[in-house]
Formats: structure tokens, sequence, C-alpha cells
């Protein structure tokens, strides 16, 4: 979700209506109210559908727009209260949105690490446990009158382009990371129990949306001009996975235009993609005054009421500001819309709400009714969130090794830098009020004595007059830790970075500081994208270096477990580390993401991109070492087609369509055995990468599968990987086309390779 022009954001200020801490009284149905308790929309023991054609058919059209936006009215003579849909929950429940406020019994809520942090775990258990816990604080709060029930979460767009301010919300650069970390938040927020939500979570934004302000060039006026491979290969993929997989109850779209089509106008993405093809069980939202943007910056129709009517028929149902509400019924006066098509928005986010169980009467006799206050900030909420930081920690750097350090070693630690003591920072965009924080200071002295300097004021770190402290600070302790790297101020929503460089004068300070320190230095890198650090991997003085992400409330503590081996760190970079100079040969308007020799355009993530890098997606190293071996696997695999398709139809260069195949079941199990070769237990990020049979239109690398394994020092584990090889070894071609290319696919597992044949079956066997 997104900043609302000032213009309508005087919609939002009314949308909790309940004092913070008060049980919350029934959103309708009030089993007290004789009215309408008995009415059909109101008998939870009828199927939703039969209810909600009930209350529509209640509704007059006046009542019908306000309730298509966020801020939705309240129909008082059928006992419907106003309802604020806008609620956030990116890394735990967030009062960004105007549907939820903290105050009273609930005056924060747990604060995980940033998305992008997260998915450094490469945990999908991890995701999915963190999404069940935020749930549970939302409900806490929905019971307690403070919250809503619908939160625009998670952000699932691809970690295009490092300089992208909001990278940081998301999981990555890779589609499948994206897509499974999509699908495991969602049903960890919304539940399992069938078609009941416990929350509705929201994938966003859809589509191709990863640039917000470069260069003169802003998300409201920007149009994307994506090929149908890359939408295919790359784009569509995360909502695909969200939607099909995850079953998400909302999709959001975005400011942006797509080959010259506004998202939240074009049927093509929204009625045909999402809810046709996808299947879509919920309903589709604009990001905030997108219907405004097309009409108002983007200029798309000529009258408002095209735009309102333009919005409605491709698909979307719900409105986030004020447009929908202002024209809907103009539109419908002037015969652009027609009512039914009001009735099809409304059927979908009634049912949705029904689905939340807010039509059956008082919520503290639903499920997830005895959630309260104490469910909120519980220490085992807490406690998750450490665990999560330190699953998302990454150690990048080790010579010598220099860590783990050892407080009998090192007494004293120098803890230097400008995010040396932070708090929220710790906690990135799109989040809340955090139970609490611990600093890095304050988890390093948990361990040993500090001497802390800043060195710089702040991140921008515009001069050196904190320098001389922080030099004899370094000299005079056992060893030193420089806590440095971005925040808000450098990238965030509608901030996109000029370069990839720490900012200002960090490079000099954290070289004069490794000077002059008497003992190992570390570098500890705290930021969203990534950071051109080069100057520092090749500094002998500075021993070792660690990225945190925005490590969320208790980073800290995390952070001084892993520099003091409590911890033992397995993350892996989830997005390339590009040098600065990348970004010369790759205007962030440019959306391709194949390499082009003949413009000498590179290319980007791990996928297409084969140019030098700082460090490169999937780089992590641990305190022990982890060998690969492949226990099993085939090398021959039969590929079934549907008899009706012959191979003149089925295959291009030979490669089979997808659509063609029979891929039920059509899988390849690798078994590995991982076996921890040194001192100490740790817990190893297994990613198996697959390399398409050269020729065809695929990346020159792929991710197909990770998994994560505890392995205790010298003994070995067996992993068994399960490769779908219609969604995983599978090909775009240069029409949007998915298909699976026969010959010879190289899985790569660390340095070991193996080599699997893909054939057509000719009786039907699907592998050998």
């Amino acid at each position: 979700m997104d900043p609302i022009p000032p213009f309508i954001f005087f919609v939002f200020l009314i949308g909790v209506s309940s004092r913070a801490g008060e049980a919350r009284q029934p959103f309708a149905c009030d089993p007290r109210d004789a009215a309408t308790r008995g009415l059909p929309f109101c008998r939870a023991s009828l199927p939703v559908p039969e209810r909600v054609r009930d209350l529509i058919g209640r509704l007059t059209l006046q009542e019908k727009v306000g309730l298509l936006v966020d801020n939705a009215a309240a129909v008082p003579r059928l006992g419907i209260k106003g309802y604020a849909w806008w609620s956030e929950a990116l890394h735990g429940v967030s009062n960004v949105g105007p549907g939820t406020k903290f105050g009273g019994d609930f005056p924060g809520a747990t604060s995980f690490p940033q998305v992008i942090t997260t998915a450094a775990s490469f945990n999908a258990s991890l995701w999915e446990d963190i999404g069940r816990v935020v749930s549970d604080e939302a409900r806490a709060m929905y019971n307690g009158g403070t919250a809503g029930l619908t939160y625009w979460s998670p952000n699932v767009n691809i970690f295009r382009d490092p300089r992208w301010g909001r990278g940081q919300e998301t999981p990555g650069e890779d589609p499948v990371v994206a897509g499974k970390y999509a699908a495991s938040y969602v049903r960890g927020l919304q539940g399992t129990d069938g078609d009941r939500l416990k929350v509705a979570a929201c994938c966003k934004h859809y589509t191709a949306y990863d640039l917000d302000n470069w260069s003169g060039v802003d998300r409201f006026h920007f149009n994307a001009r994506v090929s149908k491979q890359e939408m295919e290969d790359t784009f569509e993929v995360p909502f695909r996975t969200c939607v099909v997989e995850g079953k998400v109850a909302s999709v959001m779209c975005s400011y942006n235009q797509v080959n010259g089509i506004p998202t939240c106008a074009d049927p093509k993405l929204l009625r045909d993609t999402i809810r046709g093809n996808w299947r879509l069980n919920g309903y589709i939202v604009s990001d905030c005054d997108s219907v405004g943007v097309f009409y108002d910056n983007q200029h798309y129709t000529s009258t408002p009421e095209e735009a309102a009517a333009d919005a409605i028929k491709a698909g979307l149902d719900l409105d986030c500001g004020p447009f929908l509400r202002v024209h809907t019924e103009e539109a419908i006066n002037r015969g652009k819309l027609n009512e039914v098509d009001i009735n099809g928005a409304l059927c979908n986010t009634i049912t949705v709400q029904m689905r939340l169980g807010m039509f059956d009467g008082e919520p503290s006799a639903q499920p997830f009714g005895n959630l309260g206050p104490r469910d909120v900030c519980a220490p085992a909420h807490q406690e998750l969130a450490v665990e999560a930081a330190r699953q998302g920690i990454v150690l990048l750097k080790n010579h010598g090794p220099a860590l783990p350090l050892s407080p009998r070693r090192h007494p004293t630690v120098a803890v230097i830098g400008p995010n040396s003591d932070v708090t929220v920072t710790m906690i990135g965009n799109y989040a809340g009020v955090a139970c609490g924080y611990t600093s890095p200071l304050q988890g390093i002295g948990r361990y040993t004595r500090t001497v802390h300097q800043q060195g710089c004021a702040d991140v921008a770190c515009a001069g050196d007059q904190l320098f001389g402290p922080a030099i004899d600070a370094a000299r005079q302790a056992d060893t030193t830790v420089l806590v440095m790297g971005l925040d808000q101020s450098i990238e965030a929503e509608f901030k996109d970075r000029a370069g990839l460089l720490l900012p200002g004068r960090q490079q000099e300070l954290v070289s004069k500081v490794a000077m002059a320190s008497k003992g190992p230095t570390i570098l500890v890198l705290m930021s969203g994208g990534p950071v051109d650090v080069t100057f520092a991997k090749n500094d002998p003085r500075i021993s070792a270096i660690l990225w945190v992400g925005y490590p969320g409330q208790a980073g800290g503590t995390a952070i001084a477990d892993v520099l003091f081996g409590t911890h033992n760190p397995g993350g892996k970079l989830p997005m390339t580390w590009y040098p600065q100079d990348y970004l010369s040969k790759v205007p962030m308007t440019t959306m391709d993401m194949r390499s082009n020799p003949s413009r000498s355009y590179p290319g980007r993530t791990y996928r297409f991109y084969k140019g030098p890098v700082v460090y490169s997606f999937g780089h992590g190293l641990s305190y022990t070492s982890f060998v690969h071996t492949i226990a099993d696997a085939p090398t021959v695999v039969q590929v079934p087609i549907h008899g009706h398709h012959g191979s003149k139809n089925t295959s291009s260069g030979n490669a089979i369509r997808v659509t063609h195949a029979k891929c039920n079941r059509l899988s390849v199990s690798v078994h590995v055995d991982v076996h921890n070769a040194g001192s100490k237990d740790g817990t190893h990020t297994l990613l198996v990468f697959s390399a398409p049979p050269a020729g065809h239109w695929g990346p020159h690398k792929q991710l197909v599968a990770f998994e994560k394994v505890h392995v205790v020092a010298g003994a070995q584990e067996r992993v068994t990987v399960n490769i779908h090889v219609c969604k995983y070894l599978s090909v775009v071609d240069r029409s949007g086309i998915r298909r699976i290319p026969m010959g010879e696919h190289n899985l790569h597992i660390g340095d070991v390779r193996h080599s699997l044949s893909l054939q057509v079956a000719t009786l039907g066997v699907i592998k050998s």
C-alpha cells in the first residue's frame, strides 16, 4: 500500500470506530437486533453465495456505491457498520493503514524482520509461522476493536533493479522464491480451515511494478513495456503462485501502466488472468487512488465516469480512495456502466467479509474469538522474531576466520557506526509499533564490555567530525564492530537510490577505523537493497562482513548471537549484489530481464546477468563447512504428452508445450546427502539450480528447489528434493508460451553437478 495524495486523505480518518481496547461489537447481524438477525444474509447456516445474493438484493444503488471504496459506508437500516478495508501486515501488524491503530490494551505488536531479510532464510516453514503469528495478533486486535481483518500484504513484486526503494519489502529477485514466499506467508495469515478465513491477505502490486521515483520518472506516470516472454517468465510467476497455491483472498493492481494500459483498467490482467485463468476466490483492489491516477495523471480516459466504468468492467472490485464513490453512480446514469457490474464487484468483497465471519454476529463466539491482548507481543511471538532475524543474517566474508568472536578473547568491543544503536531503523517500512527493541549495541553488550562511538551522525555521513573518537575507540578495543548501511532516508517508498555505494563518507570511516583497529574489524551492513562494498571485500584488514537486512525489533540480539557464535549463520542472499558501474548500463525504466549484447545491455538478476558481481545470489557462508553428494537421482525422465497432440503441434525447437504435457505428478526426486565436515552444528540452506539445454529461450540457470536441513558437526543428513518438471524445468519462448526443452538439463547443488535428460515418452512412462 502507498501514501495517499493529500486531497483524499481526509476520507481515511474515520476508519476504526471503536476506542482502543474495547471489545468489538458485531460488524453486522447483531443477535440483539431483532430487525436483522433473522434475515437470510445473517444466517450462518446458509451457503455463503446465497447469503451474499440476499444482501446485495436488499441494497439500494446509493448503498452499493458506498461499499465500493476502502472506507466503506455503513448501512444502518440493515445493521451494517462502516468498515475500513485498508490494514497492513507486511512483517507484523502495522498502523500504516487506517484500519488498524495502537493504544490501550494494544500498545504494539511483534515486529518481524523486513521481508528481504526473512527471505534470506530460504525457510518456507518459517515464513508460514510468521504469518500465523501475525494473524493471531491481528485477530486479537480485531476482537479488541482496534484492527480490521483485511490486510494488504504481502508485496511479491520482483526485486528487478537494485536501486528500487521498495525492494526491501519483497522476497528478492527470484520468481520461484517470491512465489513460494507468497503462498507460505498467505497460508499463515489466512489459515487452512477450508473456505473460512482467519484474516484476508492480499498479494500486491500487480504487475511489473518496481519503480517508484527515478531520474524524473515516477510510478504514477510510468509505462512498463514488458514482452509476453518476460511477463510469463518473471512478473506473473509470484502472483500466479499466490493465487493458485496460496489461495489468497485479494490481489492489488498497481499504479503503473503495462504496455500502455493502466493495470487497474486492463481486463486482460484483472478479469481474464487473475479471476479467469487463476480463478481468484476473492476481490481485486486498487492501489490507493490508482483509478484517480489513471484519470488525473495518466489521462487515460476523457471523463472520470469513463475511468470508473473502465476499472469496474476490467474486474476491479474495490477502490482504495474515493473515486468510485464519487463517480460510479453518474457512470451508470450516462450508460457507461450497469448496476449488474456493481453487483459483481460487491459479490466478491462481501463474500470475503462473510468468509471472515463478519456477518456471523458476536466476534467472541466465532473461531479465534478467544484471542486478546495476551496474544499480542506474547513471549513465543517475540522469540520467533529473534529466530527469524538469526536465520536471515548472511555471512558474506569471514577471513581467518575472525568470527565467531569470544568474550574471553575479545573482552572489549568497539561498536561504531550510524546504525550501531538504532531501533526504528531495524523494522524498515510498513512497520507498526514494536513490542520493544534490542539495538546492536545492546545485543553486543550482553556478551562483552562495549565502547560506543557513532562515527557518523546519521547514515548520510556528510562530515568527519565524529571520526576521531571512533578511530580512538578502535585502537583501544580488542575487536571492532562497525554497523553501517542505509535506512529509510536512503531507500524507501517513492525514494529509489541513485547509487549502490555506502552513503556519504561511510566508506572512509570504515577504512580508517579498520586501519587503526587493534583487533579484527567486523563490518555489519544494515540495508534492504544491495550495497557495493567491493572495498571491504578486498581489504584484508576487514576480517568479516555480515548483511543483516532490516532485522526487526530484536535485531540486536540476533546480530550479537551470530557475532559470538551462539547462532551459526545460514542465510543466503536473495538478490544479486552488483558493482556500482552496473547501473550505467541498465536504465531503471528498461524492463527486459534478458541480456542484449547488440546494445550492450547486460541483463538482470542471476538468471540472465553473467557479468561481475560483488556477491552473487545465494551467497552465504557458515561457521562450519558442508559437503553435498547426490545419493540418488534419475538420469533420464520421460515426459508423457496428451495423445491428441502430435509432435508437430507440440514441439518448437525440440521443446514441448507445457499445456500438451501430462504434468500431474511429473516430478523428479533428487536425494542429496549433506555432510557437516566442520566442528560446529549448523543449518544448511540447500539451493538447487537447473541449467536448461543450450539454444533455448530460458535463463542460464534457474533456482528449482530449496530446502533447510540441520546437521550436527561430523554428521550427515539426507534431503529429498522434488522438482516438478512442468513448473521448474520449463522455459518461456518469445511468444510467452511455456515449454519443456527436451535434452540435457544440468542440476547444480553447490559444487556438485548432475545431468538429467528429458525425453518425449512414447508409452506413457514418466521416468526411468
